[in-house]
């Protein structure tokens, strides 16, 4: 996987309240990754959105910062999130064999096992069995809500797991671009990742 590219010397972070596209721009420059405090600053400059601002089909993709967690989910295959409203959330899609976003339930897929012994799993053959038994694991039932929770001293809209121990806090970095940081528990700093809107979520 390699170390997170760092921010160059002299770059300067868009500031609060930047147009849209000086922040995707931003971001877009650090898509392969920064430390951990510059995400995070970044973070804190992003707006708030609202709960019914997420609906829709998320393609999601880890932004690393040097966590534990860094690169796991998306071995797996993970794609992103459905959205259809804020009560009826699947928050974890993988891909099927064909590459098709297929609803698993947290609670089925290796989430805990990523929370005791993430290293390990890097070396291990999990993640591509995982990949292979994704469509025995389809689950289309909601398994999170969207919420406002307070994050850094902002409120703003963040997705509760119903049966993990998960908080994905949410911000604005443009209309169809989002910047969001997990709060883990047991785990000191989140994991932070970026969704992209494709479509309205299909129910299903």
């Amino acid at each position: 996987m390699g170390l997170p590219a760092h921010v160059p010397s002299g770059d300067v972070l868009p500031g609060p309240g930047a147009p849209d596209d000086a922040a995707e721009r931003w971001l877009l420059a650090h898509r392969r990754g920064t430390d951990a405090d510059t995400a995070l600053r970044f973070f804190d400059r992003c707006a708030a959105i609202e709960p019914e601002e997420v609906v829709g089909r998320w393609h999601g993709s880890g932004w690393h910062t040097g966590h534990p967690w860094d690169g796991l989910l998306e071995a797996m295959g993970w794609y992103g999130k459905d959205v259809d409203d804020p009560e009826h959330v699947r928050p974890t899609l993988f891909r099927d064999g064909r590459g098709d976003p297929v609803p698993v339930d947290p609670v089925l897929a290796p989430v805990s096992l990523i929370r005791l012994f993430p290293q390990g799993l890097r070396r291990s053959g999990l993640p591509a069995a995982f990949r292979a038994v994704v469509p025995l694991l389809r689950s289309p039932r909601p398994a999170g809500r969207i919420r406002s929770v307070q994050t850094r001293g902002v409120v703003s809209a963040a997705l509760v797991y119903d049966a993990v121990p998960i908080v994905d806090a949410l911000r604005r970095v443009a209309p169809d671009l989002l910047l969001g940081a997990a709060d883990i528990r047991g785990e000191p700093a989140p994991l932070m990742f970026v969704l992209r809107r494709r479509r309205p979520a299909a129910r299903g």
